[in-house]
């Protein structure tokens, strides 16, 4: 059995582990709220610290959900072991998908970069990778959620940033939790707070190129209200409600639901 979590007063301040929080109190179905101490989100464990590491083990986790490819875990590191905790890994994209990019960002390759991200194709390319996880990404969503209404709970998601996959993954939990897009956007942006954001290495010094490269980047690395709206977008164009998507995309039908929200949501 899983040992009672400790849930923590106020938002930690972990050293090692960006963009944590519990997301324990968001409104769902019928009235009723995510518990305390059941479903937590963050970027990477990698490079948590020891104190990290005893804050996150106090937690009672039983499962870390990590939606990382090879290539960021090749680049950031595998996560810290935590005692009697089970570690997923759940990749939500191919790694050669961002390869050639993220090799062009450690080169500070301008001319390249220019050509990629300039006006709005940064943002369009973010956008486009939303669609992309909602569409093709249907298979790991939908166990993400059985796991979650058997047994993986207490969990935390995350990807590198925790942002983007973990914060889709997030989205759908939350969806067949009941609760309001409102409630999905207003958590997912606050990956924005300084304090969540994830740390991009930066070349020495930081002259003009330097800034102009953290410009260009910028629509990549921030939470953007447009970009889970894509994603709200896809599953009313494909599946034309999200009782459809959860149903017929996903598999994760409305006895499912009532399973999860029995294990997730307060009474």
């Amino acid at each position: 059995m899983t040992q009672t979590p400790h849930v923590p007063s106020t938002e930690p301040e972990l050293t090692g582990v960006r963009n944590f929080r519990d997301l324990g109190g968001l409104p769902a179905a019928d009235g009723r709220r995510v518990r305390p101490g059941v479903l937590f989100r963050s970027g990477h464990l990698a490079h948590a610290t020891e104190s990290d590491a005893r804050f996150l083990g106090s937690l009672g986790l039983h499962t870390v959900f990590d939606f990382r490819n090879a290539a960021d875990i090749e680049l950031d590191g595998r996560d810290i072991e935590l005692t009697g905790v089970r570690n997923v890994n759940i990749p939500l994209n191919d790694p050669a998908d961002g390869a050639e990019f993220w090799r062009m960002v450690r080169a500070r390759d301008l001319t390249q970069l220019r050509s990629v991200l300039s006006g709005t194709r940064g943002a369009d390319r973010m956008t486009e990778t939303y669609r992309e996880i909602i569409t093709t990404r249907t298979a790991e969503h939908a166990r993400v959620l059985r796991a979650l209404a058997e047994d993986a709970v207490p969990a935390l998601m995350h990807c590198a940033a925790g942002k983007d996959r973990a914060g889709l993954s997030i989205a759908v939990t939350l969806l067949a939790l009941g609760a309001s897009r409102e409630t999905v956007e207003a958590d997912y942006l606050k990956s924005n707070a300084p304090h969540r954001r994830y740390r991009m290495r930066r070349a020495e010094g930081a002259g003009e190129e330097e800034l102009e490269v953290a410009e260009l980047l910028a629509p990549m690395f921030e939470a953007r209200a447009e970009y889970l709206a894509e994603a709200f977008t896809t599953i009313e164009e494909i599946w034309g409600t999200t009782e459809r998507y959860l149903t017929r995309g996903l598999g994760f039908g409305g006895a499912d639901r009532e399973r999860l929200r029995a294990r997730l949501l307060t009474d």
